[in-house]
């Protein structure tokens, strides 16, 4: 029996600096940065909001994960109603666990992975009832989800048996190979390929839409982060641009007019 697709539903920044991170993308994205109040004792984590719905959350980076000397990042949490045995069929299909199901006092039970590629995500099984979908282009939300990996055949196959994903068009970008679209249920949310050399690791890549993109690019610009690439008009007509923030944190923008 198939099984019904796990989306992304949930993006999270780890980061050496809270502050900054929470000025720099309510200003660039237009998000509006609402206090979590969790269990005490539990780290400050600062829930980003599109009118009264989350999209993500900023944190700082734990200590023992700086001393590792892990880059400030964004992590997507793909949507479970069992993170243990998610968690178990992943590690059968040569995934890695790096941090085992545990739980979260208010919110949910999570685990820290990543396919048998490397590339990183989490998993979360929250204790509230689902959200309905939004349309892939509103604002603040996220557009696109990108994956740049060593064999986008197999990390395909992975996402596509873990979580029903399915296949959409396959675009040939010469000497770049081949863009394969995919879905998690309706029209395609994502694409995969194999990462250029100066990218070096596999890491997923998430793009948050604004309403135009040389606006939003020179708001990047202005709060101290860099372009890394574009803009750039992309089949479909939508711009985009890649980017860090000033912590060193990738990430980019969409939008649907220049």
């Amino acid at each position: 029996m198939p099984k019904s697709p796990m989306p992304f539903f949930w993006y999270e920044l780890m980061t050496t600096d809270l502050d900054a991170a929470e000025a720099f993308y309510t200003d660039v994205v237009g998000w509006k940065a609402q206090p979590f109040e969790g269990a005490p004792g539990m780290p400050r984590y600062i829930v980003m909001n599109v009118g009264e719905r989350g999209v993500g959350g900023l944190m700082a980076q734990p200590e023992d994960v700086r001393k590792m000397g892990m880059p400030p990042a964004w992590v997507g949490y793909i949507h479970t109603r069992d993170v243990d045995a998610s968690t178990k069929s992943l590690k059968q299909a040569g995934g890695t666990v790096h941090r085992e199901p545990d739980d979260i006092p208010g919110v949910g039970r999570f685990a820290v992975v990543a396919d048998p590629q490397g590339a990183a995500f989490n998993f979360l099984q929250p204790n509230g009832p689902d959200q309905p979908p939004v349309p892939a282009t509103t604002p603040g939300h996220v557009g696109w989800h990108e994956l740049y990996t060593t064999d986008w055949r197999a990390a395909f196959d992975f996402y596509a048996g873990q979580f029903g994903w399915t296949k959409g068009d396959a675009m040939d970008m010469g000497p770049m190979g081949i863009y394969q679209l995919f879905a998690a249920g309706g029209e395609p949310i994502g694409g995969m390929m194999n990462k250029p050399e100066q990218i070096p690791v596999p890491v997923w890549q998430f793009y948050f839409n604004v309403p135009a993109i040389d606006a939003a690019a020179k708001r990047v610009t202005d709060n101290g982060g860099k372009i890394v690439m574009g803009p750039m008009e992309v089949p479909g007509g939508s711009w985009i641009v890649q980017c860090t923030d000033p912590q060193g944190a990738h990430f980019a923008l969409m939008a649907p007019v220049r």
